[in-house]
């Protein structure tokens, strides 16, 4: 697992964009990384790592899994993986959030995450700002 806070670069999109009144909608566009709002608290994140870990182990048989069954959605160095897409079913591809004079509303100790469920790679997260 891998945390990536991307606060900032949440921050500085709404900054460029103008917008002083409006919602931002952030997305993953992968089947195997979620967004979520939290602390960015190096304990709590172990904590996370731990959860996730009982309620999708890598180690359980997952048909996603069985390359000898699976014929769709195949590519070359296709990895098993059942358990990253069961994780992602707890958690959301994207967030809306609120845009309030032109500053990001966050709680206190909200923090914006990319959850790597998977291995690590390049990830894609697709901005949308509304507002005027």
């Amino acid at each position: 697992f891998d945390f990536i806070d991307f606060t900032s670069e949440v921050e500085k999109f709404i900054g460029a964009s103008q917008i002083k009144s409006g919602l931002i909608n952030i997305q993953t566009m992968h089947t195997t990384a979620s967004l979520f709002l939290n602390e960015n608290e190096p304990l709590l994140l172990e904590d996370f790592k731990k959860h996730l870990s009982r309620i999708s182990p890598k180690n359980e048989a997952y048909n996603h899994n069985d390359f000898t069954r699976r014929t769709v959605n195949m590519c070359d160095g296709e990895c098993q993986n059942g358990h990253s897409h069961c994780e992602a079913l707890h958690f959301p591809s994207n967030l809306v959030l609120n845009i309030v004079d032109g500053k990001l509303q966050l709680g206190q100790w909200q923090r914006i995450f990319l959850m790597e469920l998977d291995k690590p790679k390049l990830r894609k997260v697709q901005i949308q700002g509304m507002g005027e």
